[in-house]
C-alpha cells in the first residue's frame, strides 16, 4: 500500500507533458482551427505545464504535405510562429518516429531550433535505430526521450533487453507506453518497478503515456506517478488517437504541486475543445475501443469502425475475435 504522503504531497521532479497537438492530431490529420495552437500554448503556460509537444517530425519524402496540418511535420518556423522566442518556463517537444523521420536533415541543431526535447518513438524491433536517433539528437544539444510502443504485447525478457540497451544510451527519459490501452493499474505498478529498476541503474528518468480504451489512462498515470514515474503525458479533454489519453484536467486536478493551475485548462476546453468536438471531430472512449483494449489489439480496426459510423458492436466483437 502506498504511503498517504504520496497522495497529499508532491514531488518537484514531476513533469507534465501536453500531447494534445501530436496525439490529438491523429484524429483530424492535424488540421486544427486557426488560433488553436496559440491558444493551447498560452493555456499551457498559464497552467504551469512543463512541456508542450507540437507534433511529429515526419519526413516529407514519405508523407504528402498537402494532406496534413503543420503539426505532422513541426517545422521550426511553424513552431516559432506560435511561440516566438518562448521566453517562458514551458519547454517545446516534438516526436520522431523511427523510420518515418529524416532526422539528420529535419532535426536541426538545438541552437537553431525552438525545440527542447526530441521524443523518439520506437517498437522493440527498432531499438538500434532509436538509439541512433537518440545519439544524433543528444549531439545536437537536445533533451531526449525514448517511447517504447506496444509493450503490452511484448515478452518480459525482450523489454528487459531493450531497457538495458536504451539505458546505456544518452537518453534522458524512458517512457512506458500503453499503446493499446490494455494495461491495468496492478500491471502498471509492476511495469513501473521494472522500468524504475533500469532507470536507477543508468540514471534515467521514467515517463508514462497512457491510452484510455478501458477508461484507465488516468488511473494508470497516477499509479505510475505514485510508483516514482516523473514524466506524465496528458491531453486536453483526453483528445488523442482512438479512445484518447489521460485527461489534462484530471491530472492537474490530482497533482498537488501549487505551480499547476487547472483554471486555464478548463477555459481552453470551454473555448476550444468543446467547439472542436461539436464540429464533428471524434475521439474518446467507446465500445469498439474497449474491445481492442480488452483483447490487446491495435485500435486500427476500431478507428475504421468509428469512421464507418457502425454501431453493431456484437458483430465487431465476432470480427476481432475470429480465429480464422
Amino acid at each position: 500500500m502506498k504511503e498517504i504522503s504520496k497522495l497529499i504531497d508532491y514531488r518537484p521532479e514531476i513533469k507534465v507533458v501536453d500531447a494534445t497537438l501530436r496525439d490529438g492530431g491523429l484524429v483530424n490529420d492535424f488540421y486544427f482551427p486557426n488560433g488553436f495552437a496559440k491558444a493551447l500554448y498560452d493555456a499551457n503556460v498559464k497552467a504551469g505545464v512543463d512541456y508542450m509537444e507540437f507534433g511529429y517530425k515526419a519526413t516529407k519524402d514519405m508523407f504528402d504535405v498537402s494532406k496534413f496540418g503543420p503539426s505532422k511535420f513541426s517545422d521550426d518556423d511553424y513552431i516559432r510562429s506560435i511561440v516566438g522566442e518562448n521566453n517562458t518556463n514551458l519547454k517545446i517537444a516534438v516526436m520522431a518516429d523511427v523510420g518515418r523521420t529524416n532526422f539528420r536533415e529535419d532535426i536541426h541543431p538545438k541552437a537553431e531550433s525552438p525545440v527542447d526535447l526530441i521524443r523518439v518513438a520506437t517498437y522493440l524491433h527498432q531499438i538500434p535505430g532509436a538509439i541512433e536517433m537518440i545519439e544524433d539528437a543528444h549531439k545536437k544539444g537536445y533533451e531526449t526521450s525514448c517511447n517504447i510502443m506496444a509493450i503490452s504485447t511484448a515478452q518480459d525478457g525482450d523489454i528487459r533487453a531493450a531497457l538495458d540497451m536504451i539505458g546505456k544510451s544518452s537518453v534522458d527519459v524512458i517512457y512506458i507506453v500503453d499503446s493499446y490501452g490494455s494495461i491495468y493499474p496492478e500491471q502498471m505498478a509492476r511495469i513501473a518497478d521494472l522500468y524504475g529498476e533500469f532507470g536507477a541503474k543508468y540514471g534515467k528518468k521514467i515517463g508514462i503515456h497512457a491510452h484510455n480504451n478501458q477508461q484507465l489512462a488516468f488511473a494508470n498515470t497516477i499509479e505510475a506517478c505514485g510508483d516514482g514515474v516523473d514524466f506524465l503525458d496528458a491531453t486536453y479533454a483526453e483528445m488523442g488517437r482512438g479512445a484518447g489519453n489521460c485527461a489534462m484536467e484530471l491530472l492537474l486536478g490530482f497533482l498537488k504541486n501549487p505551480k499547476y493551475n487547472i483554471y486555464p485548462v478548463l477555459d481552453f476546453i470551454e473555448k476550444q475543445m468543446r467547439p472542436l468536438k461539436d464540429s464533428g471531430v471524434r475521439w474518446g472512449y467507446d465500445i469498439q475501443y474497449l474491445l481492442t483494449g480488452l483483447f490487446n489489439q491495435h485500435p486500427r480496426t476500431a478507428i475504421a469502425f468509428t469512421k464507418e459510423g457502425r454501431k453493431d458492436y456484437t458483430e465487431y466483437f465476432k470480427e476481432i475475435t475470429s480465429q480464422e
